[in-house]
Formats: structure tokens, sequence, C-alpha cells
């Protein structure tokens, strides 16, 4: 769409207000709210903010930033407001009032990788399988432990409000433009996943924040809460957001696909994996990006703990898909949806692109099933294992240069820091399990 275009779209379809939307650097949607009278001014990207109330973008001295749209992402709602009017959004890079872009937009930081990849001669297509709970809530409306089922993987439940809740977030995503492909109940009781088609880098991104955001808005119209968060409940499977991904040619040809080669998969497909294992305890810090994503990453719920790869098992941290063509590429399970989707697909990609560079080679695969293997034979089979917790992911993260390039330093700082600070403030917090267990006996 153009200017013009989405001024007449706007018009037709009464829209009343508009979100100008952007992501703080862990992912949480931000929006500034205009009227009808200033639409052309926010389409010439002159809507400022004050950039020192977002976490970590910049100090107030300095606080003056632009919202610049991509008019590609103008969306109208489906909702209509009580007086028949309707509110859309688009999608922003923010900029410095120079004109620079700001370094701490995460936005920008993938169409950086983005750039990079267009410099070897590839494109990447993603595609993410988004995982999420629905809790019931209390009469205040506060989010109960007390999911709306005890189904599990692929089960048709009785029609429920799960159930419904879930066909409408599926009519809502249509509505926006999302080409879903798939919407079923998972392994643990009120679990659900949602998976639509890829697309390009920057694309993809935009469409896990407008799904998390139409997850939790039906959610609610439901009376339900939907989380995002990676292990809400003990005992059960957590949700990850598996990351589908490969490489296209200035042909417009997988790259990864190699008709000849050992598994049909190309030089650039095994430096691609070589790069995500030889990165993947770098950058988990980023896809797995809290406390509670190393609740989820523990043996025993078929999470992906182990770094290795397999063309046909799910226990390693790199799963092949068995077709082949223009469908060949790699699963990376390790993710989870609570990650900034932006910075994730950007540390993904460099660390992927660095092994592309490198000609980096994953090894073979492991095709057994690595939750069964002692200690001993995983040493012999040199696999590695992700950080046990936030600190030590961290304490990773530091040290591969290559993630840390593909943030930048303002990101990379700036993340940092928080995150030391989350780490900090949940050591020092006394939980239930510590006053259950050590009360009474000492």
């Amino acid at each position: 769409m153009n200017r013009d275009e989405i001024l007449k779209t706007a018009d037709e379809e009464r829209v009343r207000f508009m979100r100008l939307q952007f992501t703080d650097i862990m992912g949480v949607i931000k929006n500034v709210e205009i009227p009808r009278s200033q639409f052309e001014k926010a389409l010439d990207g002159q809507i400022m903010f004050d950039g020192s109330s977002i976490e970590g973008f910049t100090r107030i001295e300095e606080s003056d930033m632009l919202l610049t749209p991509d008019y590609e992402t103008f969306r109208v709602n489906p909702w209509t407001n009580p007086d028949g009017s309707k509110v859309a959004r688009m999608i922003c890079d923010v900029y410095l009032p120079d004109g620079s872009p700001f370094p701490g937009c995460p936005r920008m930081t993938l169409k950086r990788q983005v750039e990079q990849a267009k410099k070897l001669g590839y494109t990447m297509v993603a595609g993410p399988e988004a995982e999420f709970f629905l809790f019931q809530k209390d009469e205040y409306g506060n989010p109960k432990l007390e999911t709306h089922d005890i189904g599990g993987y692929f089960d048709l439940t009785p029609v429920d409000k799960g159930e419904e809740c879930r066909r409408d977030i599926v009519i809502v995503l249509e509505a926006m433009g999302f080409e879903v492909e798939a919407a079923h109940h998972e392994v643990a009781p009120g679990q659900h996943e949602i998976d639509f088609k890829y697309d390009q880098a920057v694309s993809c991104a935009d469409n896990v924040t407008t799904f998390r955001f139409v997850v939790k808005k039906v959610a609610q119209d439901h009376g339900l809460h939907a989380t995002f968060m990676p292990k809400p409940i003990f005992g059960v499977n957590g949700s990850g957001m598996h990351v589908h991904q490969s490489l296209m040619n200035k042909k417009g040809e997988n790259a990864f696909y190699d008709a000849k080669a050992e598994f049909q998969l190309s030089k650039v497909a095994m430096g691609y994996i070589g790069g995500i294992l030889e990165h993947a305890q770098g950058f988990s810090a980023v896809t797995n990006p809290l406390v509670n994503s190393y609740k989820r990453l523990v043996p025993g719920y078929e999470a992906p703990v182990n770094v290795a790869w397999s063309e046909k098992n799910r226990s390693p941290l790199v799963r092949v898909p068995a077709k082949r063509g223009m469908s060949t590429r790699c699963e990376v399970r390790m993710p989870d949806p609570s990650c900034n989707p932006y910075l994730a697909l950007a540390v993904m990609m460099a660390a992927g692109l660095d092994g592309v560079k490198r000609e980096l080679h994953p090894g073979p695969p492991i095709n057994k099933n690595i939750f069964t293997m002692s200690n001993r034979e995983k040493r012999r089979l040199r696999i590695g294992q992700l950080p046990a917790n936030l600190s030590e992911a961290l304490d990773e993260l530091e040290k591969d240069d290559v993630v840390k390039e593909a943030l930048g330093d303002h990101i990379f700082d700036n993340y940092l820091r928080a995150k030391r600070q989350e780490w900090k403030e949940y050591i020092s917090h006394v939980h239930p399990w510590e006053q259950e267990r050590y009360l009474g006996e000492y």
C-alpha cells in the first residue's frame, strides 16, 4: 500500500484512531495512538515520542525519537467501536531526530541482519510455532492456575471456552491477513498452538507480535487469560516457539536443498545448522530470556536441552523435517514465546550465517533418543548442554562476539543490565518451595 491508499482505506473503513506500534528491547509492545486528524503527519514519519520512558531506549537528556511507519504493515483491527468506528495499526521503525536509525530499535536490528544475509546472496524465511496456555480467571479478573480443560496433544475436547477461543483467534488472525495453517491442542492441559505460514524475517517477527496481541485480546473477550510464559505449571510441558528457518538464494530457490548431497542438505544448510549449534549457548539469553525460561529447559518434558541435530527425532535442539525441495528447512526448537521475536530471529540468523561463512559442519546427526542417553554417552558423542539458568545464559552471551555484534552495543549493554537485575531480584527472593521444604525442618 502507498500513502494515498492507506488514507483512502482508513476513511472507507471508518478508522477513527491509528496505533503506531513498536517494541522495547524486551519485546513488550508499545504504541502511540493518534486520531484521524494526525494520520497524514504519521505517514510522513513526523510523530515523536519520549524514548527515555521506554525500557532500554535512551537517557532523559536525549529522549526525542521519531516513529517511521512501514506502510506494508497497515491493518484495520476487525473489532468495531460502539460508535461504529474502527482502530488500525502500523508497525514502526524508530529513528533519531537527525534521521539516523536508532541503534536500540529491535526491528532495525533484525533489518541489519537481513542486509548481512543479502550481501551473501540470501533471504531468510522463517515460520514460528508459538504455544500458549489459557487459564481461568477469578471473580476479580485475575488469572488462576486453573486451565479450562484436561486435554492433551491433538485431543478433540468437548466444546468449551478454550475451543471457542482458539477458533475465534484464528478468525481474527485471518481477518488481519494471516494464512493460518493449523490450530490444535498441545500436550499439557489448557495448552494450545496455532501455526501460520512462513514469511521473510522482518514480516515473521511482525506477525509474532501481532499474534501475541490477538491471542491475549480474544482470550480476554472469552473471560480467559492467555499467557506466553514458558513454564507456568510445574509437572507438565512448557510452551516453546519452535522456529522453522531456511535461506533462499537470488533465484528464489531454497539454498538448503541439494538433491545430490548427503541427506539432500546443501553445504549452506549444513553450515547454517553448524552455526546454530556453535552459538546456541551464546544466544539462549535472547531466545529464552526469562528466569522462568529455564524451568522449561529441563530434561523430561520434551524440551531441547541438548546441543545436537537430527533429521529424524525431536530430542535434539535442531531438527530437519522430512520434506525436501522448496520445503527444506531446519527447526530450531529451543526458543520460547516470551522472547523478543526481532532479536531472537536476528541472533539466530547471525549464528547461522556465521556457520555458512565459515563452512562449519554440525557433525553427524544424532538419531537416537538423547533423553534416554547417559551423560557418558553424551560426552562421547560431544553433545553439549544449554545453560541451566538465566545467569549462565548471560555469561555465555557475554562470551559470544557474533551474537554481541548482531545485537549491537546499545541493545547488548541495556539488555544485559536489565537481565542481570532480573536474576539478582530472583535469587534474593524467598520462594514458596523453599518455605515448604525448609521452614519446618530447620
